[in-house]
């Protein structure tokens, strides 16, 4: 996951900043079975793996006055936020930290899951949700893209909704995660969250971010603290994110770090962009040699 970026000059000074910050090693952390299975360690290490990517492209000559705006999804959003330099590296790391630890303790102190929905949107899961809530925590925490949710909640919830999704040859798949995140159940988490962001700087961003909870473009610093603040409760408005993203004017959607989840979803979200994962300093020069956008 990190050793592609340790082999450019500004991807390596990402990872050795954030390795200092952690107080290890994250190449090497990524070949350690023990610390790639605890969020402890993967969440800033993929933190710092999208920022390196960011940084590998800005250094291989992308132009900031280009760039309509940035978006994470979930997770992702930390790294945005450094990329607009909203929040500097040191910065996100420890919130990130701070917010793993969070959210493992909510998700012990109130369990639950979350569920991926293929092949309906938001509103169809929504009255799915609805129909088999009962007294339980349920709701679509990730609106993704027109035929894929996520949702969330407790675990008798997830399972009646699972098997009424089976009953309507939906498929449902069960994620393996700690906790029903991006829903009430999270609620433990908050407090510790929005006082670790009260405690650092929140810069003026150099471009929009197409913030989770809101689905749009922000620019205001302190709208992002604020939202940001209520990340772990709310569902995550992908779509709308990508949707307000190419309304601004974006035709190319690059996907930094690991993985090409996010080009694939921003390709059903807004047919016939542009988008193109990055996930090594070479892949940096297939987008930057495409049109601009």
């Amino acid at each position: 996951m990190a050793d592609a970026w340790g082999t450019h000059p500004a991807g390596k000074q990402v990872l050795d900043e954030a390795s200092e910050s952690m107080g290890r090693d994250i190449i090497s952390g990524c070949h350690d079975q023990i610390a790639m299975a605890t969020t402890g360690f993967v969440q800033p290490a993929l933190l710092a793996c999208g920022v390196a990517a960011f940084e590998v492209l800005r250094a291989e000559g992308l132009s900031e006055a280009l760039i309509v705006g940035a978006a994470g999804h979930s997770l992702g959003e930390f790294a945005a936020l450094v990329a607009a330099g909203v929040l500097t590296l040191a910065d996100a790391l420890e919130v990130v930290v701070i917010r793993g630890a969070a959210m493992q303790r909510a998700g012990e102190e109130r369990p639950g899951t979350m569920s991926a929905l293929l092949g309906i949107g938001t509103a169809d899961a929504e009255a799915l949700c609805d129909q088999t809530r009962g007294d339980d925590v349920l709701l679509v925490a990730n609106q993704n893209s027109p035929a894929q949710v996520v949702i969330s909640g407790s675990v008798p919830a997830i399972e009646r909704a699972e098997a009424l999704a089976k009953e309507r040859k939906i498929r449902a798949i069960r994620l393996n995660v700690a906790g029903a995140f991006h829903s009430p159940l999270m609620e433990p988490a908050a407090a510790p969250i929005i006082d670790a962001l009260s405690r650092f700087k929140f810069g003026v961003p150099r471009f929009p971010v197409a913030e989770n909870v809101a689905g749009r473009l922000v620019a205001d610093a302190a709208e992002l603290r604020e939202l940001l603040g209520r990340h772990v409760l709310s569902a995550v408005r992908w779509e709308a994110c990508a949707q307000s993203l190419a309304a601004a004017g974006a035709r190319t959607f690059i996907e930094c770090g690991a993985g090409d989840v996010l080009t694939k979803l921003a390709k059903r979200v807004v047919p016939g962009v542009r988008a193109i994962a990055v996930g090594s300093p070479d892949a940096a020069a297939t987008v930057l040699a495409g049109p601009a956008g």
